[in-house]
């Protein structure tokens, strides 16, 4: 499994990156919150180990909410000196999946990835739809509903639905967008996105249901629980 280490020590570094390694995983190193937010938006990890204490400006409570808010839900390991359970709490309630606390065993650290892993595989191997309020979709026949009511939905138009749903609650920028539903890796400068989130909006958000797909101007397109 190929994961993510985000970390300024470079005697941890050395210590985590060996025992990821003996536990048969590859390891992407950035050593500051800003390249560990480019690397995990390029690159797509099966873990995130990361420390909660990094220089600069994103540490790394605000590197696991901007990945939260861009969408990605790659699980998180939080590795930290601070012990408390408030501190505890804070990284959890930000986004992440584990806490760890240094100073900890390699097998430890290695033990917990594998919860990870497993934890988020048995989620996709028995998720069979996906729900936002009285919208479904289900994976396995690949159908639509809304209020009970079927939908008719175009190859590109589910996926695009599948994409938003897959991440409800969270932002999701044109460019992320154009990445996953066209395999685009730039902007083509079209209203493509604009086009399909149109005929979306008809089918899903028609006249007397409360709308679920927002437009958040300047930064993208979001699905969520009527507000």
């Amino acid at each position: 499994m190929k994961v993510l280490l985000v970390e300024d020590n470079e005697r941890v570094t050395r210590f985590v990156t060996k025992g990821l390694q003996e536990a048969g995983h590859t390891a992407d190193h950035a050593d500051n919150g800003r390249d560990g937010l480019f690397l995990a938006a390029s690159e797509r990890y099966d873990v995130i180990v990361m420390d909660r204490m990094l220089p600069g400006n994103i540490d790394g409570l605000s590197l696991i909410s901007a990945l939260r808010q861009s969408g990605n839900q790659t699980p998180i390991l939080i590795l930290s000196a601070l012990a408390d359970v408030d501190e505890r709490i804070k990284g959890l309630h930000a986004g992440g999946d584990d806490y760890l606390t240094k100073p900890f065993a390699s097998d430890e650290m290695a033990a917990r990835v594998e919860v990870l892993l497993r934890r988020k595989s048995t989620v996709q191997e028995f998720e069979t739809a996906l729900r936002v309020a009285d919208l479904e979709l289900n994976l396995i026949s690949r159908e639509a509903s809304r209020a009970d009511q079927p939908l008719t939905l175009l190859p590109t138009e589910y996926k695009l639905l599948e994409f938003l749903m897959r991440n409800t609650g969270q932002i999701l920028s044109r460019m992320m967008i154009f990445e996953e539903v066209w395999g685009y890796h730039f902007d083509p400068g079209t209203n493509l996105i604009d086009v399909h989130i149109g005929r979306l909006r008809k089918k899903i958000d028609p006249p007397g249901l409360t709308p679920l797909i927002r437009t958040v101007r300047g930064s993208g397109y979001v699905i969520a629980e009527p507000l």
